[in-house]
């Protein structure tokens, strides 16, 4: 899979694709993830690409041409490429989301900065907007880098142990449960005795229900929304610890 990321910063995808396991990933060839200068694109000598708005206003916006003349280029090296400008008006990311995106072998990734683009920019190139979240950033590239996280995690050979991914949080509708590691006292806190009991059935049961007690207490939406997908051992246990969120029986 490969990820192309147009921004007027592309130093701050140099560090980025280096470190951790997506650092890994690109240096085996598993993921490919290249930053491209917006200001290459720019049809002026001071390579500038922003100006004031139409009709007055506080900022500067990006103009069209440009951007345009830019995602044109990226998608022509490969036509089943998805366009993907980070902005506030998006869809919001989510794992169903970053599954999608991972089945994709090229996504574009178009940061903003300033006020935005000039609209034309969505009208006539029919790239779709993700949102990583309700606040405002400085730029697009933090999200652009949000959105590489999720998605090329998913692709299969950068995670070192499969298992890993699809037991993590929203994985299966549920946040993860809590993790502990040596030593097995901390100020006098330790290890619940179930962990270190060796028992793997026991030990997987009381993860689940860690797992559906936190989901239920710190993300009841999820249990609204995720229902339909819960096995029917996760819905009694959202019946044990929250019965309010769960559909009567027989409706279920």
């Amino acid at each position: 899979m490969h990820f192309d990321v147009l921004t007027i910063f592309p130093q701050l995808f140099e560090p980025f694709r280096t470190v951790g396991v997506l650092g890994k990933a690109v240096e085996k060839g598993v993921i490919g993830l290249a930053a491209h200068d917006l200001r290459d694109w720019a049809d002026n000598k001071w390579r500038q690409l922003d100006d004031e708005p139409y009709g007055g206003g506080a900022g500067m916006v990006l103009q069209a041409p440009p951007v345009l003349a830019a995602i044109r280029e990226m998608v022509a090296k490969e036509d089943r490429s998805r366009v993907i400008i980070l902005g506030p008006r998006g869809r919001l990311l989510n794992q169903e989301l970053a599954e999608k995106l991972a089945q994709e072998p090229r996504l574009v990734l178009v940061c903003g900065r300033y006020e935005g683009f000039d609209e034309r920019v969505f009208e006539i190139s029919g790239a779709e907007e993700v949102s990583v979240g309700d606040y405002i950033l400085g730029g697009g590239e933090v999200a652009a880098m949000a959105l590489i996280e999720t998605v090329a995690r998913l692709v299969p050979g950068v995670v070192g142990d499969p298992a890993s991914v699809t037991c993590d949080s929203f994985g299966d509708g549920l946040l993860d449960h809590p993790c502990y590691t040596r030593p097995p006292e901390v100020e006098e806190e330790p290890v619940p005795e179930m962990l270190l009991s060796g028992n793997h059935e026991a030990i997987r049961r009381w993860r689940l229900e860690r797992s559906v007690e936190l989901t239920v207490t710190r993300r009841p939406d999820l249990v609204k929304r995720k229902w339909g997908q819960y096995s029917k051992e996760i819905r009694e246990l959202v019946r044990r610890f929250a019965p309010d969120l769960a559909p009567k029986r027989g409706s279920d």
